[in-house]
């Protein structure tokens, strides 16, 4: 018998002890009190003044440290909010209450009746009146995470992570404050939150691989949403002018520090508007965002400070390749033996072999991105790579796109949309019948409602997920996401 299962073998007898006394998992106790607005109200009022007052409190959490010491003892409980030290005399609680105190293990959670007091060290302390075991636990805590094997702990056995570590708890909580802060900023701007179908008949709104999943009752296979786009600017057709969605987004690719196969964006659309409008209202959601954590507009990344000051860095996509690409001659990118040759002595991966202008893209993104530390707008980049952004009037080769990259990593994506009906089909059928495996599929739906007649719009997406890495200061996407994909364990 392993070291572990003898510690489950001796909880599960304590368990048995108990049980013959008390009811096992009640719900019977009501917390009344919080452990941080208790340590607030108290931590500051001097002993004997406290004791006067004989505050009385009903508190619930975790037992994370148990220091018995004969007729008495102390120990720590955490709640939701943070931690309190309890104390219990024999002679208080009595001999039942003291004796089911002694079948007590780290982790158990419990509800404690007492009265605030202060210890000879100045420590505000609940001494115990009444305790009730309202779950135990089986399973002993891990000591520490240190190593990779912890890693794995923090990521598969997330609840784990989230009742040891208060780092791990705060984060996910400033998590939800950035998607509340997002949300709350387009709603005051007048923007409608809408949501959108997260199965659709063919995948769109983004050149990406989809999960494949099967309608049992229609004997059809649907796709899990791999973007909204098409969706939202339907929205725009039907008279709405302004609309988001933060949503769940799936896409079939690889596992990496700044991927995960489900992640959270939020998109937004904007009739009468263009690239730059976008461009301007990112600026102001991260400013917003930026003075709400108190972050100020310059702060560490990992290795990096980052100046997120307004405005941000803009530079075009071909001259972005001829500044950061390494000895690139920027005359020969239209002569496809140069660039494939360029791209086989660099180690660049060419995705599609039957197209120039996506091997463009390829050393874009194998040479330029890591190089976009502060934030950088990356502007007129190749229709033939943007098959749903309106060209520029005075050149189609080029349309009015943006990607905006932060710490060498793409962060939102926006641009003027194109609302021509019959361009838009030309453009799908070029998708069709191109090499690359991300290409996307003809729409006709989304043709048809074009022909209805969409006014001039601009749209963006943001990666909400490495958003919050930058604002957390967090390495890896898995660190931001409560339970992110795993493989399975061997």
């Amino acid at each position: 018998m392993t070291e572990e299962n003898k510690l489950i073998t001796e909880r599960k007898k304590k368990l048995e002890t108990i049980k013959l006394t008390y009811k096992a998992y009640p719900n019977t106790f009501r917390k009344k009190d919080y452990t941080d607005k208790i340590t607030d109200e108290y931590k500051d009022i001097e002993k004997e003044n406290l004791s006067e007052k004989n505050v009385s409190v009903s508190i619930a959490g975790r037992l994370l440290t148990i220091r018995n010491m004969g007729n008495s003892s102390f120990a720590n409980l955490h709640d939701d909010s943070g931690n309190i030290q309890i104390y219990l005399q024999k002679k208080q609680v009595g001999e039942e209450n003291y004796s089911l105190f002694n079948n007590l293990d780290l982790g158990d959670i419990v509800g404690i009746n007492g009265v605030l007091f202060k210890t000879k060290t100045g420590e505000l302390t609940v001494n115990t009146t009444s305790i009730m075991l309202l779950s135990k636990s089986l399973r002993p805590l891990p000591e520490k995470f240190h190593g990779i094997a912890d890693i794995e702990i923090k990521y598969r056995q997330r609840y784990l992570d989230l009742m040891i570590n208060p780092e791990t708890k705060n984060l996910f909580k400033t998590r939800s404050r950035i998607i509340s802060l997002i949300r709350d900023f387009f709603i005051k701007d007048d923007y409608l939150e809408v949501e959108t179908p997260m199965m659709h008949m063919i995948p769109g709104g983004a050149a990406a691989k989809p999960f494949v999943t099967h309608h049992n009752s229609l004997d059809l296979d649907l796709y899990l949403r791999i973007a909204p786009e098409l969706f939202l600017k339907r929205c725009i057709i039907g008279g709405y002018e302004r609309v988001f969605e933060i949503n769940r987004s799936f896409r079939n690719e690889g596992l990496s520090v700044k991927h995960n196969p489900e992640f959270t964006m939020i998109e937004f659309y904007c009739a009468y508007q263009d690239h730059v409008y976008l461009m301007l209202l990112i600026e102001n959601l991260f400013d917003n965002i930026i003075s709400s954590l108190n972050l100020g507009s310059k702060f560490k990344y990992q290795d990096y400070e980052i100046n997120f000051k307004a405005p941000f860095l803009k530079i075009k996509f071909y001259d972005a390749i001829e500044k950061y690409a390494a000895n690139i001659d920027i005359s020969k990118l239209d002569d496809k033996g140069y660039v494939e040759a360029y791209c086989s002595e660099n180690g660049i991966t060419v995705t599609d072999k039957g197209c120039l202008v996506k091997t463009h893209l390829d050393i874009f993104e194998k040479t330029v991105e890591k190089q976009l530390i502060d934030p950088t707008f990356v502007t007129h980049y190749p229709t033939e790579v943007s098959p749903l952004s309106r060209s520029f009037d005075d050149d189609s080769s080029l349309v009015e796109r943006f990607e905006l990259f932060i710490a060498g990593r793409e962060i939102a994506n926006g641009f003027s949309e194109l609302n021509d009906p019959i361009e838009q089909s030309n453009r799908f059928k070029a998708q069709v019948n191109s090499n690359d495996d991300e290409k996307m599929s003809y729409d006709d739906d989304f043709v048809t409602a074009l022909e209805y007649g969409m006014p001039p719009t601009a749209g963006a997406g943001i990666g909400i997920d490495r958003l919050i890495m930058l604002f957390t200061n967090s390495a890896s996407i898995r660190d931001v996401l409560l339970f992110p994909h795993m493989k399975p364990k061997k």
